[in-house]
Formats: C-alpha cells, sequence, structure tokens
C-alpha cells in the first residue's frame, strides 16, 4: 500500500523551445494523495535575458497551472534540478513553496556568473530553501538523485505512480535519449564529460536495478511528442 502523501499525479509541461535545434523546455508536477503540489523546475523566465535570446517563450507555467486548476500559491514545493536559465526562470512566482536544490548546486551558483542574469529568481530567502546532500528521499515514492556533471549538484528525480509506476526524470543529466548509453560520449566540448559518464552510468545502473520502464529525457522533442502532457497526467 502506497503511503498517503506518495505521488498520485504527474503532469508533463512544455512551456518554450529552443528553436534552432528543435529542443523542448519543459518543467513537472507531481501531485500527492494528501493534496500537496510538487513543482519541478519552472521553465523560462517571463523575460529572456539577452545571453538565451535562442530561447522562445510558449505557454508558460504559470498558465500551465491555470489550465488544471492551480494558482501559484497552491504550489508547496519547488524541486531546483538547477539554476539555468530554461529551468529556473520563473521560481520567484511561488511564493508559498519551499524550495529544494542540492547544496553543491546552491554553493556553486552563488559566485558562478552562468546563474546571475535570473539571479533574483532562485536567490530566495534561505529560509525557504532546503538544501540537500547527495540521493534524498523527499518523500515515499519521490526521490531526488544527485546527477552531477551538466552542471555541480544537478539532480534528476524519480517518480513512483500508483498506476504507471517508476518514472525516470532525467533533466539535464541526459537530455536526450541517444546519450542514455554506458558508452563514453566526449566531443572534448564538455570539460566535465566524465562526471557526465559517470551520472548517466548511475540512472543506467538505477533503471536496471528497479526495472523501470519509462525514462523521460529532459529536451528530446522526439519522445515528447509521444508523451501526456498537461491538462492530461500519469497516475
Amino acid at each position: 500500500m502506497m503511503s498517503q502523501n506518495a505521488p498520485q499525479r504527474l503532469y508533463l509541461m512544455q512551456v518554450g523551445i529552443m528553436p534552432e535545434y528543435h529542443i523542448p523546455i519543459v518543467c513537472y508536477l507531481v501531485q500527492t494523495g494528501d493534496g500537496r503540489n510538487i513543482l519541478i523546475d519552472s521553465g523560462l523566465p517571463e523575460i529572456i535575458p539577452e545571453e538565451a535570446s535562442d530561447f522562445k517563450n510558449g505557454h508558460d507555467v504559470i498558465a500551465q497551472l491555470a489550465g488544471i486548476g492551480l494558482k501559484p500559491d497552491d504550489i508547496d514545493t519547488v524541486i531546483s534540478t538547477h539554476y539555468d536559465v530554461d529551468h529556473a526562470g520563473r521560481h520567484a512566482a511561488f511564493t508559498k513553496a519551499d524550495y529544494v536544490v542540492q547544496r553543491a548546486h546552491h554553493l556553486d551558483a552563488a559566485t558562478n556568473p552562468r546563474y546571475a542574469s535570473i539571479r533574483p529568481e532562485w536567490d530566495q530567502p534561505i529560509e525557504r530553501i532546503r538544501l540537500v546532500d547527495g540521493d534524498t528521499e523527499l518523500l515515499p515514492g519521490l526521490t531526488l538523485i544527485e546527477t552531477g556533471g551538466h552542471v555541480p549538484g544537478h539532480q534528476s528525480v524519480l517518480v513512483r505512480l500508483p498506476q504507471t509506476g517508476a518514472i525516470l526524470l532525467t533533466v539535464d543529466a541526459v537530455p536526450f535519449a541517444a546519450g542514455f548509453t554506458r558508452e563514453m560520449q566526449d566531443d572534448g566540448s564538455n570539460p566535465d564529460a566524465g562526471a557526465i559518464h559517470a551520472s548517466t552510468v548511475k540512472l543506467l545502473d538505477l533503471v536496471e536495478r528497479e526495472q523501470i520502464d519509462m525514462v523521460i529525457f529532459g529536451h528530446d522533442m522526439a519522445q515528447w511528442q509521444m508523451l501526456k502532457e498537461a491538462p492530461a497526467f500519469y497516475d
């Protein structure tokens, strides 16, 4: 029997696009049996910074939540997989929520110019930020998985649903299905290729060990076109 506060529904939301590469910008909503709403990432900012001009907003997270009857104040928790502009761009809209992020990532972001353009979004009062260290069961059926490499302290998310079973959200640890392989993917452009490979193998091991049938990649348009998106859901 699943715990009352375990996940009951998972909504997938495409909130924007990177047109040149036909890459979807996405976030997720988990609803639990006891009525909690947990947002995973928040998509692009309302005004996109100049350095991120290759991204385009679409049906943003606020509008998509409204489509399933929710307001920003209904969000209890925001899981920050990381603070890139296409993942944390609307964080500040959720003024009643707590934020959950890997400590290593939050500390890196404090001095890393990569995240400076949207700092007002993710740099919330520390009393509302829960810093976690490594793999963490946030609640029964919802586990954060540290998958550094793309950036320090990146986290993926494992959601267990009553009907669908386990769904692994790789986010940017493995953005495309083609990269979900034990072979080293290194074109020389990423100095953290070794860490990316280690996190990929960690997720592959998890899928095999837990016999996970559904893996959703963070930016794979071919896959996303085959998935159920909000207001439909997985349960």
